[in-house]
């Protein structure tokens, strides 16, 4: 049985959408298809971003820690140091995610 992870980003300098560079926006539009496909594989549960950029978050499933840091850290805007990203055993007490 898959277990549930979440994964939060953080940018890895302040004002990061103010001052975002074109190659950074790019590692960004990488990141999102990352989380996009695997949203699409039924991977991902649940991904997205605080409105105030200050960090963002992941739910997603799989079958074991080690699986699920290879996971993140494969994310290509934490890969190329973005993002800085923490993982964490995650369980859903209310809601319909599963």
């Amino acid at each position: 049985m898959m277990e549930t992870y979440i994964y939060k980003i953080v940018p890895y300098k302040e004002n990061f959408m103010e001052t975002i560079t074109e190659e950074e926006e790019k590692i960004v539009g990488e990141h999102f298809e990352y989380l996009k496909k695997a949203h699409e594989n039924g991977i991902v549960l649940l991904a997205g971003p605080c409105l105030d950029a200050a960090f963002g978050i992941v739910i997603f499933k799989s079958n074991n820690f080690e699986e699920a840091k290879l996971f993140m850290e494969n994310d290509p805007a934490v890969k190329r140091g973005v993002f800085e990203a923490e993982l964490h055993d995650f369980k859903i007490s209310i809601g319909n995610l599963i």
